[in-house]
């Protein structure tokens, strides 16, 4: 009896263990809801912090980046202990050696599995804290999610662990607040070949499904929420739903505080960030192009009236890649204050990293919010009491000091100086420091007078410095300007612009061809290089210009007929997808590929990601060409009056009676004279057209090789149309005519 009631008390003891075991780790861990949803709790403290990762590009080319993967990341996250892992987009690469082929490699996605799988173990983090999506390169050739070739859904974190929707949510929660993380993939539901697969399409149901998970806390939720979305494309590659809603719209709707994107690289620049507003006073062109970081507020004073709402606005933060900058990102959310810090891994692991939380960024952190909350004290003062930093650090932490610098006088003058002390809270799971301070000493109407530093120092004597920030302790903004590379990335959306690009330059070579051809109907209209010698002037000379060409009836209907091709007809035939032998057409509306609905109705997608190939041939190719051909014709127009004007001056000092032949003598010599010596400018002009049928030469051999055409079947119409015009129009312009 005794020992049943032992045996019988062990095993309950065991039991109990168990239960509170499980408890636990469902209550601090990760508990996953029947929608897919993940929900986490953190420690006490406010802080959390999470790691992201884009464009790791595995390649079989190159191996060395997923080496450098599974050397540096997985030591760095068992430091740093991040709630989560994003990693948005682009896993793996996709592409020839030569960089002109694209097509999923499954050797590609089995080394992404085992690093991945290599970096979780030496991380020690749940494998459910990783979050991988699908980008453009993931997605090359891949014609419907769940075919052969989608190596994503079968290889990936995502995959693996069943989170098939496009939509996904995280929520990380403390004891003071939320933070909802909303994943989306938006990569094209028929996935096509590169180059034309750069956009993200995000579909009416996805806005809805991205709309629903955002609004997830709004009615269920007593403590405030902290609203991040991360996805692949930057906002200006993002093209609109089938009913015109964008992505801005949804994010604007719920003011979430950033959205974390890839995609563009760092060859762009480093400033690739946007501030996105909602603002009834913008004008349809602002929608299109925003020219700096900041969209203007027109707003001048804050309005702290009850039921009065701040400005809907948000943060949009591109981040490095690991192809080539080997970046890593930690953001950080203190006390509902968003900020991150870069790092790369380009010179090998780092002894300890900086992330100030507080003050923030005036630069690219600050939010309309930020301004409202401090005018309108809509916040506890002890969020802006103190300088708060996370520091993350290899050996032991010796010391951390911070520093602020007034820029007031020209030069950085030290103004305070104090030692900051680690957050005695023994639950939280990382290191954040604190030093109290009399933040209304730094309220200033300038948003750059002051700047933030800080030093950590460990226990092996190394010293680590934060770059200088300026910040603003009354919530205002620093006004940046992009260079123009950031703001053709950034600030441009290419979506909304690509048809009217397109149509503009057509509307420009219709009318460059027609209105000369016209004005030759009218005796008086007509303009020679006669004209313009008598009568100079800019409108005289361009209607020249353009009429000589009109003049050589051959090339002018081949130009027009090629721009009612380029309209009228498919451009070229190719195979876009891994999988089956069909090739499909382009147009300037995309690619014409067959109903999924089996209905055999043609859809054209992949618009306006053939803006690569459409624009850089209109641009690049069409256009230079039509201005060579109507300067070699302008050029032959000036040769003949000058051929004739010499003739004339010969007539007058020959005798009458030997006039014929000796004219004929002098007629022979000065042409071949002008001709080999004189038209020099003709023969720049031979080289410029060279040049063109190359660069156009090139396009093509990109496109062979990326679509497998067979140049005479699939692209003839294409590839000879402007060399065969511009090899006619030297041929026309040869003699004086």
């Amino acid at each position: 009896m005794k020992l049943r009631t032992q045996n019988h008390r062990g095993r309950s003891t065991k039991l109990l263990l168990l239960l509170l075991a499980v408890a636990i780790l469902c209550d601090i861990c990760i508990a996953e809801s029947s929608d897919g949803d993940t929900h986490i709790k953190e420690g006490p403290d406010s802080v959390v912090w999470v790691v992201q990762l884009s464009d790791l590009h595995f390649s079989v080319h190159h191996p060395n980046r997923a080496l450098d993967f599974a050397e540096f990341v997985g030591p760095a996250l068992s430091v740093i202990n991040p709630s989560l892992v994003l990693i948005t987009g682009d896993l793996t690469d996709g592409k020839s050696k030569d960089l002109l082929t694209t097509k999923q490699n499954e050797n590609e996605w089995v080394e992404y599995r085992s690093v991945l799988d290599t970096v979780i173990g030496r991380s020690g983090l749940h494998k459910s804290l990783f979050f991988d999506l699908r980008g453009n390169h993931d997605s090359f050739g891949v014609p419907f999610v769940g075919c052969p070739s989608d190596f994503f859904s079968k290889y990936s974190i995502s995959g693996q662990l069943g989170r098939n929707g496009r939509v996904n949510s995280v929520t990380v929660e403390t004891k003071e607040r939320k933070h909802l993380f909303v994943g989306f993939d938006s990569t094209m539901s028929t996935g096509l070949r590169g180059p034309t697969n750069l956009f993200g399409h995000p579909t009416d149901q996805l806005l809805k499904d991205l709309d629903l998970k955002l609004s997830e806390w709004d009615s269920q939720s007593e403590k405030p929420v902290t609203k991040i979305s991360f996805g692949h494309f930057p906002l200006s590659f993002s093209a609109p739903s089938i009913s015109g809603r964008t992505l801005e719209d949804v994010f604007l709707k719920h003011s979430i505080s950033a959205y974390l994107c890839g995609h563009l690289h760092t060859g762009f620049g480093v400033n690739l960030k946007r501030h996105h507003q909602l603002s009834g006073h913008f004008s349809p062109l602002q929608k299109k192009i925003q020219f700096n970081i900041h969209q203007r507020s027109f707003e001048s004073t804050v309005n702290c009236s009850m039921g009065v709402t701040p400005i809907q606005d948000f943060w949009e933060w591109e981040m490095g890649d690991w192809r080539k900058s080997r970046a890593f990102r930690i953001l950080a959310i203190d006390r509902g204050h968003v900020s991150y810090v870069d790092v790369d891994f380009k010179s090998g692991t780092k002894p300890a990293i900086i992330l100030p939380t507080f003050p923030l960024d005036s630069r690219f952190m600050i939010t309309s919010s930020c301004r409202h909350n401090y005018e309108c004290k809509s916040v506890l003062a002890s969020s802006y009491e103190k300088i708060r930093a996370l520091v993350f650090s290899v050996a032991p932490v010796a010391s951390v000091v911070a520093r602020i610098y007034d820029s007031k006088s020209g030069n950085l003058d030290l103004v305070l100086e104090t030692h900051m002390i680690r957050h005695a809270d023994e639950n939280t799971t990382g290191d954040l420091y604190l030093a109290p301070w009399n933040y209304k000493a730094f309220e200033d109407a300038s948003p750059d007078r002051y700047w933030l530093q800080i030093e950590a120092n460990d226990s092996a004597g190394r010293s680590t410095l934060t770059e200088l920030r300026p910040f603003s302790i009354n919530g205002l903004s620093l006004k940046l300007s992009w260079s123009w590379k950031e703001f053709m990335v950034m600030g441009c959306q290419w979506a909304a612009l690509y048809y009217p690009i397109f149509w503009s330059a057509l509307y420009f070579f219709f009318l460059f061809l027609l209105l000369p051809k016209a004005l030759l109907a009218f005796p008086g209209k007509r303009y020679t290089y006669k004209n313009f010698i008598v009568k100079k002037g800019l409108v005289n000379g361009v209607l020249w210009f353009l009429q000589e060409l009109c003049r050589i009836n051959t090339l002018w209907f081949g130009w027009i007929a090629y721009l009612f091709y380029l309209i009228l007809s498919p451009w070229f035939m190719g195979q876009v997808f891994n999988e089956g032998e069909n090739m499909v057409y382009m147009t300037y509306m995309g690619w014409a590929i067959e109903n999924s609905n089996g209905e055999g109705k043609l859809e054209y997608v992949g618009s306006p990601d053939i803006i690569v190939v459409v624009l850089p041939h209109l641009l690049y190719v069409v256009l230079p060409a039509i201005l060579v051909t109507g300067a070699l014709t302008a050029e032959r127009a000036i040769f003949r009056e000058h051929v004739l004007a010499s003739l004339e001056k010969k007539k007058d000092d020959l005798r009458m009676d030997s006039r014929k032949t000796v004219l004929n003598d002098h007629h022979s010599s000065i042409v071949s004279n002008v001709h080999l010596c004189k038209r020099w400018i003709r023969k720049l002009l031979c080289v410029v057209c060279l040049a063109i049928c190359w660069k156009h030469f090139m396009n093509c051999r990109t496109l062979l090789k990326a679509y497998e055409m067979n140049p005479v079947l699939h692209f003839l119409g294409y590839g000879i149309s402007v060399p065969f015009l511009l090899a006619n129009a030297i041929i026309k312009t040869r003699n004086a005519g």
